[in-house]
């Protein structure tokens, strides 16, 4: 969130996951915890001596209580599946944050890279090193004809999931966002929400990833990704333009909204929050908040989340003692920001060619 990246200011992460397991064991969900023990104690310190995860943090899930999983679900490093794991999961993360290894998730290994803005092919580079490294310490289960062996069907073949995060607050003020969701999907990619399959889109985010993983090489999936990505960059820039043209009072309303309530609010939940963090963050992009502090709104957005809260506290919070807290550190961390200048987006800027998804 404090990096900076392409295209940042609508696509705040691209993220690269890839399904391993081994040849041979029972995949997580058929395995008893006594082989899934056995499995992680001996993946983990091979993950921990891969080049890439120098000095990483590296526990058994076990070792962590229920709100030190979370903070790691809210930063998605692991997925809420693991974090609700019994025993025989582990997580290993490198100090940057930006490779994370699940060990017996869904799968065996569950492996991703992440970075900022729009950039699927440095995600890819770094993860297929770690990939590489691993192969050539462990046995992977492959098939000729169906590649890597997942424990979901639709991961079979490369295994893997490119995906990238999108902010699209204009495409959900103009009503059009269901239009391009239809769009994605009827060309064989997924739209979901914040944290995955079955979430909510709050703060107006949608992940964006491949559907189909067999048959398919890593490259073209990644590119054709890409492609569709950068077309729905050019829509959700294009219905800011439309929106500032046609109706500039709304987006005044909603950034000054925004602003008074996240500067003097007392209680505040977590999902208004968010919607108020995403106007706001719109408007650094368009100007009317100084572009500076796009970086401070992006950290906000997991730093109000539950269990970001109730570290910072260092213990258990009610829902009430949550909605306060975040209230007060919204309005600490904005206690500087200026008024808005809504005269920056009174002027829109010519459109670009809008391309068909």
């Amino acid at each position: 969130m404090e990096h900076d990246g392409p295209c940042r200011d609508i696509v705040l992460t691209s993220r690269i996951r890839l399904a391993r397991n081994l040849d041979g064991p029972a995949f997580p969900g058929w395995a008893k915890k006594e082989d899934r023990t056995v499995i992680m104690q001996e993946l983990q310190p091979r993950v921990e001596s891969l080049s890439g995860m120098k000095d990483c943090f590296s526990e058994d899930l076990a070792n962590l209580d229920a709100i030190r999983k979370q903070v790691l679900v809210e930063k998605h490093l692991i997925s809420r599946e693991q974090a609700a794991k019994s025993g025989g999961s582990a997580a290993v993360i490198n100090r940057e944050q930006s490779l994370s290894i699940m060990i017996n998730e869904e799968d065996h290994l569950r492996m991703q890279s992440i970075r900022s803005g729009l950039d699927l092919a440095t995600a890819h580079a770094a993860l297929d090193k770690l990939d590489t490294e691993l192969e050539e310490q462990v046995r992977f289960a492959w098939d000729k004809r169906f590649g890597y062996l997942t424990a979901c069907p639709t991961n079979l073949g490369t295994g893997m999931r490119a995906s990238a995060m999108l902010h699209l607050p204009a495409l959900v003020l103009g009503d059009q966002v269901n239009q391009v969701i239809q769009a994605v999907n009827k060309i064989g990619l997924a739209v979901r929400g914040l944290y995955g399959e079955g979430t909510e889109a709050l703060a107006n985010l949608f992940q964006v990833s491949n559907q189909h993983t067999l048959g398919e090489r890593e490259g073209d999936i990644i590119a054709r990704l890409q492609k569709v990505i950068q077309q729905i960059i050019t829509h959700e820039r294009n219905a800011r333009r439309k929106l500032i043209e046609d109706n500039p009072s709304k987006i005044c309303d909603h950034i000054g909204r925004a602003y008074a309530t996240l500067r003097f609010a007392h209680i505040i939940e977590s999902k208004e929050a968010l919607t108020h963090l995403s106007m706001l963050r719109m408007g650094a992009d368009l100007g009317v908040i100084p572009p500076t502090e796009a970086r401070l709104i992006d950290t906000l957005l997991v730093e109000i989340q539950p269990a970001h809260l109730q570290t910072s506290a260092q213990r258990k919070l009610s829902v009430e003692e949550r909605d306060v807290m975040r209230a007060e550190v919204l309005r600490q961390r904005l206690h500087h920001l200026p008024e808005p200048n809504m005269a920056a987006c009174t002027t829109p800027e010519p459109d670009a060619p809008d391309v068909p998804i």
